[in-house]
């Protein structure tokens, strides 16, 4: 009767492990889901961003795109050193998440030349 029990055990984990696997196989077939971060970055509304700010690789030139579209925009809510910094930090944190070290190191740059145009920083 144990090998019966067992053989039966058996039978129920293979089951499992099956419709386990199954479940697996299904959800990779599936659409990928939107990226809420993307649709931030496209339709904020405290900044309208130039296209491509953050592809470049002078530090300079996208803190002085950050800061032109801080002051020019009317709808932010704090000031416009906060909202460049913030949008900057977002997309190192969410939509950068992807980025190599070597990618990244000219956005961690415009932070502090950020500071230095908004006069926070010498």
């Amino acid at each position: 009767m144990a090998k019966a029990v067992s053989a039966k055990t058996k039978k129920t984990t293979s089951v499992r492990q099956r419709a386990t696997t199954k479940r697996k196989a299904t959800a990779r077939k599936s659409t990928p889901k939107k990226k809420w971060s993307r649709r931030v970055m496209q339709t904020s509304d405290a900044l309208d961003l130039e296209s491509g700010v953050f592809q470049s690789k002078d530090p300079k030139k996208i803190a002085r795109s950050l800061k032109r579209s801080a002051e020019k925009s009317k709808r932010k809510k704090g000031t416009p050193f906060q909202s460049a910094m913030s949008m900057l930090n977002f997309y190192i944190n969410r939509a950068g998440k992807q980025l190599t070290a070597k990618e990244k190191q000219p956005l961690e740059k415009a932070k502090h030349e950020l500071r230095v145009l908004f006069g926070r920083e010498e």
